[in-house]
């Protein structure tokens, strides 16, 4: 979204192939300690129990997911790369986990979001999906009755955070217009955070810090 509220989109953006980057996915320290600090902002700012059902969002190789496993009930890593998915199911075997489990979706192929979950996190995918409100009306769906609503992105980046913008739809976000956006799908009790800060050089090759939001939204207990 661009300063007037408007969402910055990259017209041109293409799908990613996350399956092909999968393998090497977790060899980049920083986006082990993302992972690390989201997890601890979401900790934060919603109370975590271990009677929850969780999904994780484009959970990708399950960094967050699996910060957040220990701390709830169950927690399903969704992503849209089975390459993703595949290296997740290596760590959940060789950790021996039994409340993580992984599911292959495709929302743009038609497939549905389950639904009923306490808690639904997302953290470095919302600026992959084209259509923001369409997606936070089926988050909304999918939450039950007092559940929480935990996403977590980039700030406006003028395009610059990404090396190669292939598959990027929208340079960052406006927090205040993503807040409306929250309340337009119904989720009340709207709040934002800084997770993490990332100092990178950019393809113009200076370093810049990046700020990267949580944004958590609640859905009402009366509805």
């Amino acid at each position: 979204m661009d300063r007037k509220g408007r969402y910055d989109r990259n017209m041109s953006a293409e799908r990613r192939d996350f399956d092909e980057e999968a393998a090497g996915w977790d060899e980049q320290p920083a986006r082990v300690r993302r992972a690390n600090d989201v997890a601890r902002a979401i900790a934060r700012q919603v109370t975590l129990r271990t009677d929850m059902e969780a999904l994780d969002f484009g959970c990708g190789t399950g960094l967050l997911t699996l910060q957040l496993a220990p701390r709830v009930k169950s927690i399903t890593g969704v992503d849209s790369s089975r390459g993703m998915l595949n290296v997740l199911a290596a760590k959940i075997a060789r950790q021996n986990l039994t409340n993580v489990k992984t599911l292959l979706l495709d929302l743009e192929g038609g497939d549905v979001l389950p639904d009923e979950y306490d808690l639904i996190v997302s953290t470095m995918t919302l600026h992959h999906i084209e259509q923001i409100g369409p997606l936070l009306d089926r988050f909304y769906k999918a939450i039950s009755p007092g559940g929480s609503l935990c996403i977590s992105d980039l700030d406006l980046d003028d395009g610059l955070f990404h090396s190669d913008n292939q598959g990027v739809f929208h340079f960052g976000f406006d927090r205040a217009v993503l807040r409306q956006a929250f309340a337009d799908a119904g989720f009340q009790a709207i709040g934002d955070t800084t997770a993490a800060e990332v100092t990178k050089p950019t393809p113009r090759g200076e370093p810049r810090q990046f700020t990267i939001f949580l944004m958590t939204g609640i859905r009402s207990s009366a509805q």
